[in-house]
């Protein structure tokens, strides 16, 4: 019997295609073997299986739910949008279906301490969760501009019992907090998980990420069909590194909807002024893994730009790759001043406020939805917007009633 796509991607080095892999240091290697090898196991195993599942269901609040966004949807004159609500998952985003499963896989591995980069703070504030349900040390290491962007994730992670590393070298923002936080784990990865926040980095993570983030798309498949009868026409998602994306697409991989990454175009199409990766990037090796990024005159990575900030980094998820080169998915971009206008449009129409991520998808989709008044379209609502209310308000006005 063939294989399905999940099944065959990626393969046993983790390439998907020719993006993956692990080009990683020596000493890493053990390490990422045995966290390969932990994965491998855990992941068949009904006890790992039934706890996750009863963690999710009783902690975190899952399932989320399918909202049907009939105002916005109004407001386009088009297509109608539904809206697959990971805001309401506990910590306010879809990070947390990762995190307790990256931090169930630690206690397996009998490490005492997470580690992690973040740039939105999201994935600093589930991972800080995590650690704090299973009792782990937790160290989040965080870009200075991240740091005053985000103020109130940080101050959640604080709170939550994380130590929060400032990273003040280069740009001071996502890329150099993946650089601080490898660095750190190699001083101690014998009693440390680094707990990687998207589908990036050496392998396993592209797959395990995906894997432990499929939930939404699995829920969302089920709900939407019991809503409507039918299968979207398209599945719409941001993509900075591509987790939330890669979660929701894996339920819909194998039928025929389309399927819509969103990259920040920022403001212009010169390197630094954006983090469209898959847009105007090209193939390089970075953090450990063979992707598509963007690469200065040096082939180093680029400077980038987008307003939210866990879309600011200069490559981009290999399976996004992948699926971009065989033709899977569609590259659709949003700029600096469209997920602004989004921002405020869903809160205002939706009473929802989405966080600036989520809302680049949200600007993408209105745009969907006015130029293809039949279809349906199904957008993974990443994450909500309370992180962004004081960066938002202090550098744009709030539109008038």
């Amino acid at each position: 019997m063939e294989k399905s796509y999940l099944e065959s991607m990626p393969d046993e080095k983790g390439f998907f295609g020719t993006y993956g892999g692990a080009f990683i240091p020596p000493e890493l290697e053990k390490p990422f073997a045995d966290i390969n090898a932990a994965y491998d196991e855990i992941s068949k195993s009904f006890d790992f299986i039934h706890e996750l599942a009863k963690i999710r269901k009783y902690y975190q609040g899952r399932p989320t739910p399918i909202s049907y966004a009939k105002n916005l949807s109004n407001f386009c004159g088009g297509g109608q949008i539904y809206l697959k609500r990971e805001d309401l998952n506990h910590t306010g985003a879809h990070k947390l279906n990762h995190c307790i499963a990256e931090a169930l896989l630690a206690k397996h591995l009998g490490k005492k301490k997470l580690i992690a980069e973040t740039g939105a703070g999201q994935h600093g504030v589930a991972l800080a969760t995590a650690a704090a349900y299973f009792g782990l040390e937790c160290e989040i290491h965080m870009g200075e501009v991240d740091i005053k962007k985000e103020y109130p994730n940080v101050l959640r992670m604080k709170i939550l019992g994380a130590k929060v590393v400032p990273v003040s070298f280069g740009e001071r923002t996502l890329k150099e907090a993946v650089d601080s936080a490898f660095g750190a784990y190699i001083e101690d990865s014998e009693n440390t998980l680094f707990a990687i926040g998207s589908v990036v980095g050496p392998h396993p993570y592209p797959k395990m990420i995906r894997d432990f983030q499929r939930v939404v798309g699995i829920e969302a498949r089920e709900q939407i069909l019991e809503m409507t009868g039918k299968l979207p026409d398209s599945i719409v998602a941001c993509v900075g590194g591509g987790s939330n994306a890669m979660g929701i697409f894996s339920g819909f991989i194998d039928d025929p909807c389309k399927l819509h990454g969103v990259e920040p175009t920022g403001k212009g199409t010169k390197l630094g002024e954006h983090a469209a990766s898959l847009t105007y990037g090209k193939e390089g090796i970075m953090h450990g893994f063979n992707s598509i990024m963007l690469q200065d005159e040096e082939g180093n990575p680029a400077s980038v730009h987008c307003v939210a900030s866990g879309l600011d980094y200069p490559s981009v998820g290999p399976e996004h790759a992948h699926l971009k080169t065989i033709g899977r998915t569609i590259v659709g971009t949003a700029n600096d001043e469209e997920a602004i206008d989004a921002f405020y449009k869903v809160s205002r129409l939706e009473g929802i406020i989405p966080a600036l991520e989520t809302a680049h998808a949200i600007a993408y989709s209105m745009k969907l939805a006015k130029e293809n008044p039949k279809e349906m379209i199904l957008v993974n609502f990443s994450g909500r917007g309370d992180k962004d209310i004081d960066f938002v308000t202090e550098n744009y006005e709030i539109p008038k009633i």
